[in-house]
């Protein structure tokens, strides 16, 4: 089946089977590498995209029920040239290690900061509950996040 995709500002037409997983088009079809595999059961984030201003696990949604919508990846944020204002914080920061878990921590972020900018650590902390990181760079990562919500309200 052919289906059109929204992604990053741009439109794809793709033939697949209309219950693939978000993810694996993203990845196969698109040559993505923002999101990425990790448990299949979207259990630990590496897969995270947006969609309709949410944080969205792409490893279990059918590619089917994107219709419309614009899906972001990492790579909608911004270009190596020109980085995301939280893609920069986290440069500016060296908050990144491996870089398996970016598309959980940095899309849930900017997710939870543009529904409350002025949203607290705990907060922010809640809102990243949900997406393993084994980097040991995580008070990297706050103090990025934090930069990135306190330039918002600039």
């Amino acid at each position: 089946m052919k289906i059109t995709l929204n992604v990053n500002g741009q439109q794809h037409m793709v033939a697949v089977d209309p219950e693939t997983p978000l993810l694996f088009v993203l990845n196969d079809e698109l040559g993505l590498r923002g999101p990425r595999f990790g448990c299949g059961m979207a259990q630990c984030g590496a897969c995270t995209i947006i969609m309709s201003g949410q944080a969205v696990r792409s490893c279990v949604m059918p590619v089917s029920a994107v219709g419309e919508d614009e899906v972001t990846t990492l790579e909608g944020l911004g270009t190596p040239e020109k980085p995301h204002p939280i893609q920069q914080a986290f440069i500016e920061e060296g908050a990144t290690q491996f870089g398996f878990c970016l598309s959980g921590v940095m899309l849930t972020a900017k997710v939870a900061l543009d529904v409350k900018p002025d949203a607290s650590d705990e907060e922010i902390r809640d809102a990243l509950g949900g997406v393993l990181c084994r980097c040991f760079a995580h008070i990297r990562m706050l103090r990025a996040i934090r930069k990135y919500a306190e330039a918002r309200r600039s």
